[in-house]
């Protein structure tokens, strides 16, 4: 089962002042908050447990759309694919352990 939520951090976000002056990128940090968030959306009764791998492959700026996808592991219980898009472009992907019900 999959599932996928099309987001964008505001440019007034408190975090892009600082990440970085005058070229603000979005901060990994940040990404990973909506990942869970679109969790939470997904499978209400899940909880993160272990961030098992995560990639950053491309930067996001403020007010760029990107859309969440999230599977549920194929064959590993209590495990979450992810992925980041940035139109066709991976821009961030990796592997959630949760607890509570995955298919």
């Amino acid at each position: 089962m999959n599932f996928e939520v099309r987001r964008a951090i505001r440019a007034d976000h408190p975090s892009l002042p600082g990440h970085f002056p005058g070229a603000p990128l979005v901060p990994g940090v940040l990404i990973l908050d909506e990942i869970l968030a679109a969790l939470g959306e997904w499978r209400k009764d899940c909880q993160l447990t272990v961030i098992r791998a995560v990639k950053f492959l491309v930067p996001l700026k403020p007010e760029q759309p990107f859309t969440i996808c999230l599977s549920a592991g194929k064959g590993a219980t209590g495990e979450v694919s992810f992925c980041c898009r940035i139109e066709d472009r991976v821009a961030v992907e990796g592997r959630l352990e949760v607890c509570g019900r995955t298919k």
